[in-house]
């Protein structure tokens, strides 16, 4: 009788590239940072909450060591006062401290509006663009990211504006901006709706090459932020 055939093996697969490298997570110190300044912007920390390097070590999951130099870079952006052997307050955000950024605003955003126009199609394009963002952020209830887009809405408009020394003090504002707008989205939720109506109003005046109407939509508008907010301090 013949020898028996020797079974036959599958072809190995062929080769497929080089494999992708798995993301690096990021460093233990700049996860910290991120995780504290998140909260704080959020208000998940309010003004007045003291944090322990044991408490964020363990709620991150890293030693005490990046801990500790998380919280002094976020002490240096004025957003935590550490105290030695007690932890770090979260600072709250002074009477004048809102008035200083909303005057702020005023002086940058104004001068942006009258500059934008007339708009080119793609600074339209993308107002529209975060406009709707707004409306599907606030229709989900996140306010956080509803701020975050608020103030990317305005942004975009300094940005447009052409002068970048404008555009890099308007960036130094966008931590306050954002814990301010968290704030006065919690205690007046009525403002959200409010607040995108009043955005909806500045992109057809810039949509229409209105400079001056832009310009009165934002004062307006900056002013009725500046009324709410400075109905009291940080809560």
């Amino acid at each position: 009788m013949p020898a028996p055939a020797p079974a036959a093996h599958p072809a190995p697969p062929a080769p497929s590239g080089p494999a992708t490298p798995p993301a690096k997570r990021p460093p233990a110190a700049e996860r910290v940072y991120a995780h504290v300044k998140d909260a704080v912007l959020a208000r998940r920390y309010e003004g007045g909450t003291l944090l322990t390097e044991g408490g964020l070590a363990e709620a991150v999951g890293v030693s005490r060591t990046p801990v500790r130099e998380a919280l002094l870079r976020l002490e240096v952006e004025g957003l935590i006062k550490l105290y030695p052997k007690k932890g770090a307050l979260v600072l709250a955000v002074s009477a004048q401290e809102i008035a200083d950024v909303v005057e702020t605003r005023l002086l940058v955003e104004e001068f942006a509006a009258r500059k934008a126009v007339p708009a080119p199609p793609q600074l339209v394009a993308r107002l529209e663009a975060l406009l709707e963002e707004q409306r599907r952020h606030s229709e989900a209830g996140d306010l956080a990211t509803v701020s975050v887009k608020d103030r990317c809405f305005h942004a975009e408009i300094v940005r447009h504006a052409g002068n970048q020394i404008l555009s890099r003090l308007y960036d130094q504002l966008r931590d306050r901006q954002l814990r301010m707008g968290v704030a006065v989205m919690e205690a007046h939720p009525d403002r959200i709706a409010a607040n995108i109506a009043e955005h909806a109003e500045l992109l057809e005046a810039i949509r229409a090459g209105d400079a001056e109407d832009a310009a009165r939509v934002v004062r307006r508008h900056v002013g009725r932020v500046k009324a709410l907010v400075m109905g009291g301090e940080d809560r």
